[in-house]
């Protein structure tokens, strides 16, 4: 595919058309590739002057580049055909479309799946070997259901939805439209319930349901719990990372992102567009609010407000971690200089 065609299936296909670039070549391109490791023949990106380095070293035939004069002069002095956008990876990654789409399986329902007779299944529908829908289940249209899902009573599933091999869905979970549950992810098992007794644990029976709204993603072996009543709900368009652990009663806002190996106590309510870095813990009941952040491994104790940025454990503002963890190296020295201080004070 030569450069220009990319670059017109680019400008029929996204929002921003501020699209600038090279009309002097018009390259063969024949894949993509990290500016690192790319060859011959590939286009690949790059996102801001931090990576400017690479221009001169990489092998590509063609960039994209972000609005920035020095940049593009630098590109072009290497001699490679490039494109200049507003949000340079954005237009990478609706790049990789052009040259990548994933499996998608000629619906079919396959012989040695059980579905029982009450379930409602929608038109062009894909039902993989050995997947089991149980009583009560309704699923859309173009939903696509890998080999071994298990699926419980009375669950809902959006059109366009794909759950990906051996994850699984309990009882009466609602799961909306273009959702993604991907291997090993369970969705609406029961919450962590015990009421704690003289003679040992009371087990609460989970009564209530789990919910996903349209467009959430959820990666590999993340668990999302159903509460003892009410809901345990996950927002429009959320994106959650492998193994991450969302309590019963949580509510997650939209637009939210969740990475690997975040966990959620019981009642959390996270607002919208609220990231969670890898491996932040959040416990129970706290309330983080819209457009909030915490860095890797936060423990958030108590509530977060709207666009604050958090960091340690427990969590602090990110400018005041920052200060503290550059004192951090030097504690031993001040450690030094103290009982010095405090030996000569004693002379």
């Amino acid at each position: 595919m030569k450069f220009s065609e990319i670059i017109n299936q680019l400008n029929a296909n996204i929002a921003d058309h501020s699209l600038t670039q090279n009309p002097n070549q018009d390259p063969e391109i024949t894949g993509i590739a990290a500016i690192d490791e790319a060859t011959s023949g590939t286009l690949s990106y790059v996102e801001s002057a931090k990576f400017a380095s690479f221009i001169s070293q990489t092998n590509a035939s063609a960039l994209i580049v972000p609005v920035n004069e020095a940049i593009q002069a630098q590109v072009e002095a290497s001699g490679l055909a490039w494109i200049a956008a507003r949000e340079p990876r954005l237009l990478f990654a609706q790049t990789i479309a052009l040259f990548y789409q994933p499996y998608r399986p000629t619906p079919e329902i396959h012989p040695s799946a059980v579905i029982h007779p009450t379930a409602k299944i929608g038109n062009d529908v894909y039902i993989g070997p050995h997947a089991v829908i149980q009583p009560g289940v309704e699923i859309g249209n173009h939903v696509i259901i890998h080999p071994n899902v298990v699926i419980y009573a009375d669950v809902k599933i959006g059109d366009r939805t794909t759950l990906h091999a051996n994850c699984t869905i309990h009882e009466r979970s609602q799961i909306g439209a273009d959702c993604v549950i991907h291997s090993g992810a369970v969705i609406g098992a029961e919450g962590f319930g015990f009421v704690p007794t003289r003679t040992g644990w009371y087990k609460m029976e989970q009564s209530g349901y789990t919910v996903l709204e349209d467009g959430v993603e959820v990666g590999c072996n993340t668990a999302i719990d159903r509460p003892a009543v009410g809901e345990t709900r996950v927002g429009r368009n959320t994106k959650i990372d492998n193994l991450v652990q969302i309590g019963h009663g949580c509510h997650i806002g939209s637009g939210c992102a969740i990475a690997g190996q975040a966990g959620m106590a019981g009642g959390v309510t996270l607002g919208n567009r609220v990231i969670l870095a890898g491996q932040t813990g959040v416990a129970n009941q706290a309330k983080i609010g819209d457009g909030a952040i915490a860095s890797a491994q936060t423990g958030i104790a108590s509530d977060v407000a709207p666009g604050e940025i958090v960091s340690g454990s427990p969590a602090i503002p990110h400018k005041l971690y920052l200060k503290i963890a550059a004192i951090y190296s030097r504690l031993p020295d001040m450690y030094q200089a103290f009982r010095q201080s405090q030996r000569q004070s004693k002379e």
